[in-house]
């Protein structure tokens, strides 16, 4: 017998034997994790429905609901992929440790490296779908999610939405002849077609007096007209440049105008009576300063409202910015995808200002892979660990805990970049680096 081609065929066999075992362990932590992504997943879509119908109503029905729990399920599911990683791993893991396999396995030789690496590898799958939620499915499910049960956007406070200020021909006879006033327009809601939702404007005049209040349904861009409008930029001046931008179509539009007849007639008779008091004695003059001051009083309360109302079919607003960033700057940090938070990034810089919410979110996005892969690190020092020799409830419950610990800890870090302008990269990595830290530790005191 050949001594060569008997050594050649115990090679062959040890190697056909890893690549058996290979997928095996592989197959186990795929279906483990898949079920418990599903599980979670399908989890929190019910209590989620369950706490819409507390707000059912006749405007909010519950096919509407349910609707809206459809379109927040890729949410969910983003949500919970890491969880559901790191509990399948546990329970992948623990199966095989309880059936004694993971003992057979090291026998042979296979260090807990090699098998950790095994387990790593149907990781990547969940990474690759978390980046794709991300990418391509969130930003038009929320979207469609939000158009169903809107935020309310009717407080002053809000801060949501794109909110400029602007030179604008001011509202009103008296802004007319004084010049030119300022418009604080905002706006709530944009699509990816440029077209805008509710719009507000507070018009002021030069002194920066409120003259009138208006409210807009929504807006369609004109691309046709902002065409002709940047073609004959060269024949305008720098002021008129200023109030010539992209351009939206107004629909449905309510303006309440401030009296200001009362107003100017008020001052033309107080300005009448002191003519008055000086051609005639002291004693008539104040008599006729008596009589005036109630004439204009009565004008003031009875003769003139203090608001009036006027609706038009349509306007025309300008805005400085292009629909594409409109769109960028009226959607939540949480409902944009990987590239349009960049996007965002950069406009913000080309404008010297900086969004934090945005920022966070995006390394948030960014880095969930790193944070999957550590989690399922986490969950394989479980299983070799200091809990290797407990039940497979007991290490589930430890993985669910630690899970729930995780997410509180990055929402935590969130907060702390939020709150003190501390790096978003650096508050985002600490929770990834210390899970990893801590499963690769205890990893390492078990070998």
């Amino acid at each position: 017998m050949n001594p060569m081609k008997s050594g050649d065929s115990k090679t062959l066999t040890g190697v056909n034997s890893g690549k058996i075992i290979s997928r095996y362990v592989k197959k186990n932590a795929l279906f483990a994790m898949l079920f418990a992504v599903i599980g979670l997943w399908a989890l929190q879509m019910i209590f989620a429905y369950l706490a819409e119908l507390e707000d059912i109503s006749d405007s909010y029905t519950y096919f509407e609901a349910l609707t809206y729990i459809f379109y927040k399920s890729p949410y969910f599911l983003e949500q919970f992929t890491p969880t559901g990683a790191l509990l399948g791993a546990v329970v992948g893991l623990g199966l095989l440790a309880n059936n004694s396999e993971l003992i057979v396995m090291r026998a042979a030789g296979l260090s807990i490296n090699r098998i950790v690496g095994w387990v790593l590898q149907p990781a990547f799958i969940f990474v690759i779908l978390a980046l794709a939620i991300n990418q391509y499915v969130l930003p038009e499910s929320n979207l469609k999610a939000n158009q169903i049960r809107k935020p309310d956007t009717a407080l002053l406070a809000s801060v949501n939405g794109y909110w400029t200020l602007q030179n604008a021909p001011a509202v009103g006879e008296k802004a007319q002849q004084e010049g030119m006033g300022h418009n604080i327009i905002y706006i709530d809601y944009a699509d990816a077609n440029g077209n805008i939702g509710k719009v507000k404007r507070w018009h002021l005049d030069e002194n920066n007096n409120l003259t009138a209040v208006s409210k807009a349904s929504g807006g369609i861009y004109l691309p046709k007209a902002n065409e002709q409008t940047q073609a004959s930029l060269q024949d305008l001046t720098k002021a008129e440049k200023e109030l010539i931008n992209y351009q939206w179509k107004l629909e449905d539009v309510t303006t309440l105008k401030l009296a200001e007849r009362a107003a100017i007639t008020q001052s033309e008779e107080i300005e009448a009576t002191k003519e008055a008091s000086e051609a005639e004695s002291s004693a008539e003059s104040s008599q006729a300063v008596s009589s005036n001051v109630r004439q204009s009083q009565e004008i003031v309360l009875n003769n003139e409202p203090l608001v009036s109302k006027q609706n038009q079919s349509d306007d025309v607003i300008n805005l400085p910015i292009s629909p594409s960033s409109v769109y960028l700057l009226t959607r939540r940090a949480e409902d944009l995808s990987l590239t349009q938070l960049y996007d965002h990034k950069r406009f913000n810089a080309s404008q010297g200002t900086r969004s934090l919410e945005h920022e966070v979110a995006f390394w948030q996005k960014l880095l969930s892979p790193f944070a999957i892969l550590s989690l399922v690190i986490v969950a394989c020092s479980f299983v070799f660990g200091s809990l290797r020799t407990h039940s497979l409830g007991l290490r589930i419950v430890v993985a669910l805990i630690f899970g729930l610990l995780f997410s509180y800890i990055q929402d935590l870090t969130s907060f702390v970049a939020l709150a003190t302008g501390a790096s978003p990269l650096l508050m985002v990595l600490l929770p990834i680096i210390g899970s990893a830290a801590l499963g690769f530790y205890l990893i390492k005191r078990q070998g």
